[in-house]
C-alpha cells in the first residue's frame, strides 16, 4: 500500500475495523443469547432480536470490506458515520419509548455511547484524509 495513503487513512481504517468487529461480535452475541437478552432487557418473551443480530452482522461485513480497501471511499465512511449517528439517536428514542428494565436501559445507553465514539473517530479519520488532500 502507498505509504502516504496508509498514513492518512490509518485512523479511519482502524475505526472502521473496530466498528466492524464490535458490530459482528454484538450480532453473534445477540444470536447466541437471544432468549436471555430479551429477558435481561425486560422485553416480552415473544420479542425476538434475531433480525437485529443479522443486520448487525451484515453491517459489520460492509464495514470490514470498506476498511480493507486500499483506498477507502469517503462516501462509504460517511455512510458509516451517519448510520452510527442514527443508531445512537434511535437508541435514546427506544430508551424513552420502550419499557426496558433498568439494566436494559443502561446497556442500550452504554452501547449507544460506544457507537457514538466509533462515529466520532470515523469522522476524525475522514477529516484527516480531507486535510491531507487539501495540502497535497
Amino acid at each position: 500500500m502507498n505509504q502516504a495513503i496508509d498514513k492518512h487513512q490509518g485512523l479511519l481504517k482502524k475505526a472502521l475495523t473496530g466498528n466492524a468487529i464490535f458490530s459482528f461480535l454484538s450480532g453473534a452475541a445477540i444470536l447466541i443469547a437471544n432468549h436471555w437478552l430479551v429477558k435481561f432487557l425486560g422485553l416480552p418473551d415473544k420479542v425476538g432480536l434475531k433480525l437485529l443480530a443479522v443486520g448487525l452482522m451484515v453491517y459489520a461485513s460492509v464495514l470490514w470490506l470498506s476498511a480493507r480497501r486500499t483506498k477507502i471511499r469517503i462516501a462509504d465512511a460517511w455512510i458509516a458515520v451517519i448510520m452510527d449517528a442514527f443508531w445512537v439517536a434511535g437508541s435514546y428514542v427506544l430508551i424513552l419509548a420502550v419499557p426496558f428494565s433498568i439494566a436494559g436501559k443502561w446497556t442500550i445507553a452504554l452501547v449507544a455511547e460506544l457507537v457514538l465514539a466509533f462515529a466520532i473517530v470515523q469522522w476524525l479519520g475522514i477529516r484527516r484524509i480531507r486535510k491531507s488532500e487539501q495540502h497535497a
